[in-house]
């Protein structure tokens, strides 16, 4: 029976990965953090279980939501190659600085983040620069220069394993800003998707042994059952996502992924303060 809700879970993440570049992480750590809760684990790990999870099958679907996109022509490597440095060193940093907060407060953590993301994606303004859509390198001097984007990859990175998000709640925001349009800021999320899961996996991992978590079938943070059933199902749904999302206009897809942020966001609230 947990092997099939895993395989439901990943059915679900999978499609939201390649529809909205964000991973599948906002709703493998709602669901997850249920699951977990009905099979009586620690509450003091439970959320750290849920985040670590969520990254670590995050790899899986990073791989197929990219090579969808890419496909495509969605993903702009140039600015992937100044993104992931930081993307990597800030997520493994981020695990363990998520490792020393309580499950309650990482649960609050998470909810307002999420809603300021979805605000901020649902009243954006509409500003969309055409050369960007033409450009596949998304080589434009609206971007900023590749220190600003290293640091920012940083700040996305440490983001990203205390949310267990995958980045792409940062990520596209943070391009379209600068006037990409939102097929290609999913399809480059995507791919910074994957550093940022190998990262933060193998921080949740690694802090999560320092602290002797006493939960069955995990490595430190990261539920390897959960890892299996999740990852097996997201990686062909990903696919039909990111199908998807090259079908809805940028600005329905962008609505689309502030209502879902709002949806999660406002579950995790509630929940943190019941």
């Amino acid at each position: 029976m947990e092997l099939i809700i895993f395989l439901i879970i990943g059915a679900l993440a999978g499609f939201a990965a390649g529809l909205f570049g964000v991973g599948g992480g906002t709703i493998i750590v709602p669901l997850l953090f249920i699951v977990f809760t009905q099979m009586d684990y620690s509450p003091d790990s439970i959320m750290h279980l849920a985040l670590g999870t969520s990254l670590a099958t995050i790899i899986v679907t990073s791989i197929s939501s990219l090579m969808a996109h890419n496909k495509k022509g969605a993903v702009m490597w140039p600015v992937f190659k100044n993104l992931a440095p930081g993307l990597a060193i800030g997520c493994f940093l981020g695990a363990g600085i998520a490792g020393q907060i309580s499950g309650l407060y990482l649960q609050l953590i998470v909810g307002v983040f999420l809603l300021w993301v979805a605000y901020k994606m649902f009243f954006a303004g509409k500003k969309q620069v055409v050369s960007h859509a033409d450009d596949v390198n998304g080589a434009n001097t609206e971007l900023p220069s590749k220190p600003k984007q290293l640091a920012a990859g940083g700040v996305i990175g440490i983001a990203s394993a205390i949310f267990g998000i995958g980045g792409g709640s940062l990520t596209v925001p943070y391009l379209t800003r600068y006037g990409v349009v939102m097929q290609k800021a999913v399809g480059t999320s995507a791919a910074c998707g994957l550093p940022i899961a190998i990262a933060g996996a193998l921080g949740f991992m690694f802090f999560g042994m320092q602290q002797q978590v006493d939960v069955p079938n995990t490595i430190g943070f990261v539920h390897i059952y959960a890892f299996l059933g999740i990852s097996i199902m997201s990686f062909f749904t990903a696919k039909l996502g990111a199908k998807v999302a090259h079908i809805l206009s940028p600005e329905l897809l962008k609505k689309c992924f502030a209502v879902l942020l709002t949806v999660v966001g406002c579950y995790f609230l509630f929940k943190g303060l019941v």
